[in-house]
């Protein structure tokens, strides 16, 4: 796989891949804008599936789980512009605005398709991904400008933008059970659940009387047989939606829970047809 970024400060990115596809499961530390050139993205998260492709924009909130599988499309790289709005940079935005966020139970991927306000503040970038010591404060203005339009478009965005508060300890048992298809360190696992490692550890051994590693594996495979069996997905497709880095070593962690490889149960399948 061939990537390449260019950078106009630490938070600003044109990002190119030009193979086949990249797959990732990230927890976001900073909220991300993104406008889309070529190519096209699945985001997969706990409870839905995204697709975006060229001219899309959207935000994706800090601390979520998605795994991120991003294909060139038409000949064309997966090409992007990513701004990170960062906690930082979004605390001195909000420091003199009497905003008070509402609580919210749940952070959707917020859509923009198309806007010409926000397509034209991003496409602006473009030219300076080819300059060379750019100053620091027109990159910083491009920020603040972006972060006023989303304000000026989207009435609830005060509510994601200017919540600061860190995950607090939350039921690890429903957490785990809508999240244990997204494969991260167990340092994240436990930050995000409100927890220090040891802790989450001790509480995951209690509650489900195993390992983190043994539990999270049995469960991706149990729902890569059900993708198999009930959606009849194709087996590349399910290795990286349940959490699984390749395919070799899905294929030989299937076979050794159920007796038989992903191809096997698919020919079973096609047979009873």
């Amino acid at each position: 796989m061939e990537y390449k970024a260019k950078y106009i400060t630490d938070d600003i990115k044109l990002s190119c891949f030009e193979d086949k596809f990249f797959k990732s499961d990230i927890m976001f530390d900073h909220h991300m804008l993104v406008w889309f050139i070529s190519g096209e993205t699945k985001i997969v998260q706990a409870d839905t599936t995204y697709l975006f492709k060229k001219g899309d924009i959207f935000l994706i909130p800090r601390n979520q789980l998605a795994t991120i599988i991003n294909y060139p499309k038409d000949g064309q790289p997966h090409k992007t512009v990513v701004m990170h709005l960062s906690t930082p940079r979004l605390r001195d935005f909000y420091a003199n605005l009497d905003v008070k966020p509402k609580a919210l139970s749940s952070q959707k991927i917020l859509c923009y398709n198309n806007h010409p306000l926000l397509e034209s503040c991003i496409s602006s970038l473009i030219p300076y991904f080819g300059m060379k010591n750019l100053p620091e404060n027109i990159a910083s203005l491009k920020i603040t400008e972006a972060i006023s339009i989303l304000r000026a478009i989207d009435k609830g965005i005060d509510d994601v933008l200017s919540n600061f508060e860190e995950p607090g300890k939350i039921d690890l048992v429903n957490y785990m059970e809508k999240n244990f298809m997204f494969n991260l360190p167990l340092e994240k696992f436990s930050y995000l659940t409100g927890r220090s490692l040891t802790t989450f550890k001790r509480d995951f051994g209690k509650a489900f009387d195993t390992t983190p590693q043994r539990w999270l594996t049995k469960k991706r495979l149990e729902l890569a047989h059900y993708q198999f069996i009930e959606k009849k997905k194709k087996p590349i497709d399910v290795c990286y939606e349940v959490g699984f880095e390749n395919l070799s070593h899905f294929s030989y962690a299937f076979k050794k829970q159920f007796g038989y490889t992903p191809t096997e149960l698919a020919g079973r399948q096609n047979a009873n047809r």
